[in-house]
């Protein structure tokens, strides 16, 4: 049932909300995207309460209002307490995303057999069942984030295949649980350019362009120079929201790349 118009938002439903806004690009946050029209059912809103809310995030997302692009004027300090927190704490706020989504019955369809297949595993050892699903869940919710966020592009080939994408940890998840699910960590790369970057092969430098190591130019075939070597020093494509984060990358240059 729809609450009564100027009822204030819960926080499980902003949390929802801005869970959604991660996960949606730019352009589809109207009120006739089916997934908005869904969500706001779930949760009580019109499709276009949740629209309004989802534009009031983008107005707090640098990435989005330095491109001359805004949400509305007033935003609550509720929404920029909660988009505070979500920057601060990715992994907690994946969890409370989740417990709220559960709460109201908001079920993503997508999520639990996505799930089953992460872009990067992590160990599992020693960890319940419990623990597994929802590590799986929130590696589905970081892969939607970044894939997103760069429109469903390889931002170094400009591979448009879904089921060919993967997002890439820039700094390991091994290395840094704290930021294993923040899309600032991520780059939507080919299932070949990911793998190579995360070898070292290829990398991404400070005015993100891509670097290709010379350790294996000499040795390689025509397939190496014509997939890897050729988008040496080319920029690649940044996304509209959440942009590679410079220690991140750093960080990948410094201790992945081959040189």
């Amino acid at each position: 049932m729809e609450m009564a118009s100027g009822t204030s938002w819960t926080r499980q439903q902003s949390l929802v909300a801005l869970n959604l806004y991660c996960q949606l690009p730019f352009g589809k946050l109207h009120h006739r995207n089916p997934e908005i029209i869904r969500c706001a059912q779930l949760i009580g809103r019109t499709p276009s309460a949740l629209a309004m809310k989802l534009t009031n995030f983008a107005s707090l997302d640098p990435a989005i209002t330095s491109t001359g692009r805004s949400g509305l004027p007033n935003v609550s300090n509720a929404d920029k307490a909660i988009w505070s927190e979500m920057q601060a704490d990715w992994d907690q706020f994946g969890i409370e995303a989740r417990e709220a989504a559960a709460s109201l019955g908001v079920a993503d369809s997508d999520a639990t057999s996505e799930a089953q297949a992460t872009d990067e595993l992590p160990d599992y050892t020693g960890a319940n069942r419990q623990a597994e699903v929802a590590v799986r869940i929130g590696q589905y919710s970081f892969r939607r984030t970044v894939l997103s966020a760069y429109d469903y592009r390889c931002c170094i080939s400009g591979l448009a295949v879904p089921s060919l994408l993967v997002a890439s940890h820039i700094k390991p998840w091994r290395v840094d649980e704290r930021n294993r699910l923040n899309p600032r960590n991520g780059l939507c790369l080919s299932a070949l350019h990911d793998r190579a970057f995360d070898v070292g092969i290829i990398t991404i430098t400070d005015e993100m362009t891509v670097s290709v190591s010379q350790a294996h130019a000499t040795e390689a075939d025509g397939f190496f120079q014509s997939a890897l070597s050729s988008y040496h020093g080319r920029p690649i494509t940044l996304p509209e929201k959440f942009p590679p984060a410079e220690e991140f990358l750093s960080y990948h240059r410094q201790h992945v790349f081959q040189g």
